[in-house]
């Protein structure tokens, strides 16, 4: 909770990228706040304050995830609200006459993304989704002590450039 707060003020990537996996631990934790208090919470060292706060914020992940059907898989509505914002000001963006850098980057980065959206398993997504979802992958890749492939690391730089002129141009989020 407090890193989430505190990265979506910065970046609004980082923050999705946080929150994918904030998902993936609450259904970890089988979307048991009462076995993340007492399993995953405790290593942080909060004060009790912040024990409480982390813990109604793990148990107000697990109901949304269990209310909007995301037990499983799939984001819930405040982080994909999120994306479609993000997807809003690209296409935005994109439309503005005088965003030339922002533009190249796209360019250099599209050939990226329709490998992405190509690969996926859910072709309907938005090019920001499939940009955050690359960065996610090269994420857990890299927890689980594995190397990203030459060609992967050369896929990421245009796609996270891409992210990061679009951030510069809003705070928006």
């Amino acid at each position: 909770m407090f890193i989430a707060q505190k990265l979506r003020s910065q970046s609004v990537s980082a923050y999705l990228i946080y929150m994918y996996q904030t998902e993936d631990l609450v259904r970890a934790y089988g979307l048991d706040a009462e076995r993340i208090a007492a399993e995953y919470l405790p290593r942080f060292g909060y004060d009790d304050t912040q024990l409480q706060q982390a813990k109604e914020w793990y148990e107000s992940l697990a109901r949304m995830m269990r209310e909007e059907g995301k037990e499983q898989t799939g984001h819930i509505r405040v982080v994909q609200n999120t994306i479609d914002l993000m997807e809003d000001h690209h296409r935005e963006l994109l439309e503005d006459g005088e965003e030339q850098a922002y533009k190249t980057a796209y360019y250099k980065a599209l050939p990226h993304i329709v490998t992405l959206r190509s690969q996926g398993n859910n072709k309907e997504k938005h090019e920001m989704e499939n940009c955050i979802d690359a960065l996610y992958g090269a994420t857990l890749l890299r927890m689980q002590g594995k190397d990203l492939s030459a060609g992967t690391q050369a896929a990421l730089q245009p796609i996270s450039e891409l992210l990061r002129l679009g951030e510069e141009k809003t705070k928006q989020f």
